[in-house]
């Protein structure tokens, strides 16, 4: 049997990698459908109590993007910015991705508009 201190409910995890403000949000985003590959198996969950753990792969909607990506840490909280990017990478499709927001956003911080 799994340790259940190495897996997270997936609403809480979404809420500390800080894809969603809140639990909430993130829980009407797994509604519409989120899926997770687990132990070489990809399911479609549907279910803000599913838990995952490290090593586990998501694809879901957030905004008009589709994030994959793959769960590298769990965290203890919801932390910066920093901190919770580390609980995640993400996958070489997501970040060719040209319509993503956190490059122009980069972009913009480099240059600032007059």
């Amino acid at each position: 049997m799994t340790d259940t201190a190495a897996r997270l409910r997936i609403d809480v995890w979404l809420w500390r990698a800080r894809f969603f403000k809140t639990r909430a949000l993130a829980a009407a985003a797994i509604a519409k459908g989120v899926y997770l590959e687990h132990a070489g198996r990809a399911r479609r969950i549907d279910k803000p109590a599913t838990m995952v753990e490290p090593g586990d792969g998501l694809s879901f909607r957030c905004g008009a993007r589709l994030r994959t990506l793959r769960i590298e840490g769990l965290g203890a909280r919801r932390g910066p910015a920093t901190e919770a990017r580390l609980l995640y990478q993400e996958s070489a499709d997501t970040l060719d991705d040209p319509s993503d927001d956190a490059h122009s956003d980069a972009q913009s911080e480099d240059n600032p508009r007059s």
